[in-house]
């Protein structure tokens, strides 16, 4: 197959961030296990303004701090631009472009295409909380690896919730993932990943979060004192237990984002018919 090109679209705003390296290394590995022929460019999407052309394969766009509500910045016009070239390219070329859309990201996708609605939390959600799959999100072939419920890493102030079904049906989106079901909070669950379309799929928990190196992170002093004067030692002590427990935070990373590649990776090798690629999927 021919070279693959990347571009991993870095929303973290300038801001020191673990999901990059995880996101970067998994693309390696990658690389090395599957013997793959992949390149990739960093784009700082936030912070320098810079924005990717058509001439990639695969794109990857990063969760990130801060709010996703609207703004008139400049970075923010030129990113919704491209995700609109993106799904129109898809309607219209054989050769596929593939979107793997991560938390921050993923929230400002679907209030651009307003497929549902995105809110401030009542309190910000930390922590590593078990995503339940929906019926669409058993038949989800980068879901078929991992339970139901299965563990996710989870940091967002904002939520997407109430989907505007009758978009969604337009577009042929559907909804792969709910939050932790809690029946004591008598309010909606948030909408945790959405299939856009065959190329093109996000999350609003974080996929790349490794364990190994997310448990070297959380256990240097300034970011446990950090935890547990924010979220108390309980959350602290589930996390460190989590990110030690293969079944949960690594079985994901293993998962859905190197899936989500090897998936782009067949759909590329060669050209494929309309109903060939539906077979895919």
């Amino acid at each position: 197959m021919s070279l693959l090109k990347i571009a991993v679209l870095d929303m973290n705003n300038g801001h020191a961030n673990e999901g990059m390296r995880c996101i970067i290394q998994l693309i390696r590995n990658v690389q090395g296990n599957d013997h793959a022929e992949l390149s990739f460019d960093v784009f700082n999407v936030r912070a320098n303004n810079e924005v990717p052309d058509l001439d990639y394969d695969v794109y990857i766009s990063s969760g990130g701090p801060g709010s996703p509500m609207a703004s008139s910045d400049e970075w923010e016009q030129r990113y919704f631009e491209l995700i609109d070239q993106l799904f129109d390219w898809n309607r219209h070329n054989e050769r596929k472009k593939f979107v793997f859309l991560i938390c921050h990201s993923f929230q400002l996708v679907v209030r651009h295409l307003d497929l549902g609605t995105l809110s401030l939390r009542r309190s910000t959600s930390f922590g590593i909380f078990p995503v339940h799959k929906t019926d669409e999100g058993y038949s989800e072939p980068l879901l078929q690896g991992l339970p139901d419920p299965f563990y996710a890493v989870d940091s967002r102030s904002y939520q997407i919730t109430e989907p505007t079904v009758e978009r969604m049906e337009a577009m042929g989106a559907s909804i792969l993932c709910l939050e932790k079901i809690r029946p004591h909070v008598a309010l909606d669950r948030a909408i945790m990943a959405m299939r856009f379309s065959p190329e093109i799929i996000g999350t609003q928990f974080h996929p790349e979060a490794d364990n190994q190196g997310m448990l070297r992170y959380f256990m240097t002093q300034e970011k446990r004192d950090h935890i547990v004067r924010n979220f108390g030692q309980e959350k602290y002590d589930d996390m460190v237990a989590y990110l030690q427990d293969p079944t949960k935070i690594a079985l994901t990373e293993s998962v859905i984002l190197p899936g989500f590649l090897r998936q782009a990776i067949q759909a590329l090798a060669s050209p494929v018919t309309a109903e060939e690629s539906e077979l895919l999927y």
